[in-house]
């Protein structure tokens, strides 16, 4: 029988694509706690600024107000885009579930249905997000094609609206946000992760709830995915290590490598580049896969030391001067 008591608040960004992801969540945890779960629209200081992510500091930027919600008791739990998560978590509050991922590939949306190798030379192509000018433009200078990485910001209707009035060639987006809000038909290429590899934690989840709250934190980790958890981790460990926000110029993916259906090892990728493409360091490692946080932060921390033994913070410091 359904739970009577008071709605569970779950806190979001008003964003179409939030609210599309916060309602998918709001019934997963209204199926496993048997309560109804209403949405809090919040609105975050990410959302209003119009200026880019990187002047603006990145980090937490569309997750503070968020928090501030959770700590006064004004929400019960909050969903973040994980990617938007500071790599710092705070005592007070704590990440119930990472659920299973969706596809963290970036997308291309271009006129004409173009491919990115088949845009014309001279196309501009907009993104708000160095990690993707520094692969894109890497890519470009490696592979003799002559393309512009144009600044934007805006929701996904803006960015692709600035394709179809004909302003920008191409645009570069999420392919997890567009399947959220219905709208991967309009993808008209997608980057391999050998061209683009993602941000830190693109296309999973954060449900988070404070960390007093023993009976929500069980009833949430239900809908916890293990290896998501494990592999994001890998990844914004890396991150950290590298003290590097989630506006820096950094892609990471942890995979797993499998023999047929048997699991065999998990592969995690970095990158770090200038903007212009000129000077990438891109690495990767291979081993068992982590069966513990404290493993994977580990697999993180590794391959940052190696990344910055090859000049990768030299590289996030040319971008920021």
């Amino acid at each position: 029988m359904t739970d009577t008591r008071e709605p569970l608040r779950l806190g979001t960004r008003r964003s179409r694509l939030a609210m599309a992801q916060s309602g998918q969540v709001a019934e997963a945890v209204s199926r496993v706690t048997g309560r109804p779960v209403e949405l809090v629209e919040i609105t975050t200081y990410g959302d209003v600024s119009r200026e880019a992510l990187a002047q603006i500091g990145g980090t937490g930027v569309f997750v503070t107000a968020l928090r501030d919600a959770l700590l006064k008791g004004e929400v019960d739990f909050a969903v973040h885009s994980l990617k938007d998560l500071p790599t710092t978590q705070p005592d007070e509050l704590v990440v119930a579930a990472v659920p299973v991922r969706e596809d963290p590939r970036d997308v291309i949306v271009a006129r004409d249905a173009l491919k990115f190798t088949d845009l014309p030379p001279g196309a501009r192509i907009g993104t708000g997000s160095p990690r993707r000018m520094a692969q894109l433009n890497a890519y470009a200078r490696s592979h003799g094609l002559d393309i512009t990485t144009v600044p934007i910001r805006g929701n996904v209707d803006t960015r692709i609206g600035f394709v179809r009035s004909g302003e920008l060639d191409a645009v570069v987006l999420a392919a997890a946000g567009l399947n959220r809000i219905g709208r991967g038909g309009e993808v008209t290429d997608f980057l391999s992760v050998d061209t683009v590899l993602p941000a830190p934690g693109q296309g999973a989840l954060a449900i988070e709830c404070t960390a007093g709250n023993a009976d929500l934190i069980a009833a949430l980790a239900e809908l916890d995915d293990p290896f998501t958890r494990i592999a994001v981790t890998a990844e914004r460990s890396l991150l950290a290590a590298l003290e590097a926000g989630c506006s820096a110029p950094v892609g990471a993916l942890a995979d797993l490598v499998a023999d047929g259906q048997i699991v065999k090892e998990m592969r995690l990728r970095g990158v770090v580049g200038t903007t212009d493409g000129t000077r990438m360091v891109q690495l990767s490692t291979t081993g068992p896969v982590p069966e513990t946080h404290d493993g994977a932060m580990a697999l993180g921390r590794e391959l940052a030391a190696e990344m910055l033994a090859q000049g990768a913070a030299g590289l996030m410091g040319e971008r920021a001067q």
